[in-house]
C-alpha cells in the first residue's frame, strides 16, 4: 500500500512544491492539505497538482475519522508558532510527521521528544542532500583550521536570521573542535560589521536578496590555507529528493530526528 501523506502549508510555495513532488513519487499518495488561507479550494487549484480532487482544510481535525487517522506522514513547512500546533497534533494522533519549518529552540526538541512516542518527527533545517554534505564536510575539517565564518544567503521573502542551516553548521563544527582563534577586530565602523557571533565565536553572516533560494558558504582558514565549502540550491525543487527520503523512511526512525544525516547513515 502507498504511503498517505499530507501537507501543512500547501498553499505556500514550499507547499505547493512539497505536493507535486508527493503526488508524483512512486509509493506515495498525496491525500490531505491543510492550510487556512485556501479552505474548500480544491487542491488542484491550491497546488497545480493534478489528477486530485479533494479541498484543502483549514485544521488538521479533519485528518483523523472515527478516532483514526487517514494519513500516514505529514510534511510541514510552515511557520514556528503553526508547526508547533501542527507537530502537537500529529504526536498526540499517532500521524510521523517531516518537518522543514525553521526557529525550533532546544525547549522546543524535549517537549517534542517527549510527545512523539505513538510515532516520529523528523526536523531538518535544510532537506538539500549537497546542504546536508557540506555541513557534514565542514564537520569534518573544523579540527584541521583555526578560522571559521558562515556566510549564508537567502531570497528577501525569508523572515528569520541566521538561517537554520547556518545555525547547524556552527554548532556541528564547535562541537568538532574548541580551538578556535579569537577575532582580531578590536572596533567596528559599523556595528555588527562582523556578523552574529555563533557557537564558540564564529561568525555567521546572513545575506536577504532578490533573485537568490538558499546558499550557503563555510571559509575555514589556518595557516597559508584556506578551504571554501559552498551549496547552492537554484530552485526549490532541489529539497524535494531529501523530503521524499524521508517521508519513505520516517516510521524507521523512533522518536525525533534532527537532520537528515540519520537518514543518510552520514
Amino acid at each position: 500500500m502507498p504511503i498517505r501523506v499530507g501537507v501543512f502549508g500547501a498553499g505556500g510555495r514550499m507547499g505547493k512544491s512539497v505536493a507535486h513532488a508527493i503526488s508524483s513519487a512512486e509509493g506515495l499518495d498525496l491525500v490531505s492539505a491543510v492550510d487556512p488561507s485556501f479552505e474548500g479550494i480544491n487542491v488542484g487549484e491550491v497546488t497545480g497538482v493534478s489528477g486530485k480532487h479533494f479541498s484543502v482544510v483549514s485544521s488538521p481535525e479533519s485528518l483523523v475519522v472515527g478516532g483514526e487517522p487517514e494519513v500516514d506522514v505529514m510534511v510541514d513547512f510552515t511557520h514556528i508558532d503553526a508547526a508547533r500546533r501542527n507537530l502537537e497534533f500529529c504526536a498526540d494522533h499517532g500521524i510521523h510527521a517531516v518537518v522543514g519549518t525553521s526557529g525550533f529552540t532546544e525547549a522546543d526538541y524535549g517537549l517534542i521528544r517527549e510527545r512523539f512516542t505513538k510515532s516520529n518527527c523528523l526536523i531538518a533545517p535544510n532537506f538539500a542532500i549537497g546542504a546536508v554534505l557540506m555541513i557534514r564536510f565542514a564537520e569534518l575539517a573544523a579540527p584541521y583550521f583555526d578560522t571559521a565564518e558562515i556566510i549564508e544567503l537567502h531570497h528577501d521573502g525569508k523572515i528569520d536570521a541566521p538561517s537554520g542551516t547556518a545555525v547547524s553548521t556552527a554548532e556541528r563544527m564547535a562541537a568538532a573542535s574548541d580551538e578556535w582563534a579569537a577575532d582580531p577586530t578590536r572596533s567596528e565602523t559599523i556595528t555588527g560589521a562582523r556578523g552574529a557571533k555563533g557557537p564558540l565565536g564564529i561568525p555567521i553572516h546572513s545575506v536577504r536578496m532578490r533573485g537568490m533560494v538558499a546558499h550557503q558558504e563555510v571559509l575555514l582558514g589556518t595557516m597559508g590555507q584556506t578551504l571554501q565549502l559552498r551549496h547552492d540550491s537554484y530552485d526549490r525543487s532541489s529539497f524535494m529528493p531529501g523530503v521524499i527520503l524521508a517521508v519513505r523512511r520516517i516510521a524507521e526512525v523512533a522518536g525525533l530526528t534532527v537532520g537528515l544525516d540519520r537518514i543518510l547513515d552520514i
